[in-house]
């Protein structure tokens, strides 16, 4: 299985940017993720 470079605290605390209203792709391009690895960590 492949290992995440973010921990799960690390997910939560970038998930909790996205819901405080910070535009999707300021805080997508800023940590480096992209838009199917945010729709998987919200499915999570």
């Amino acid at each position: 299985m492949h290992q995440s470079k973010f921990t799960d605290r690390q997910m939560v605390s970038i998930l909790k940017e996205a819901d405080a209203g910070r535009p999707v792709n300021e805080w997508r391009r800023q940590h480096g993720i992209s838009s199917a690895t945010y729709g998987k960590w919200k499915a999570e």
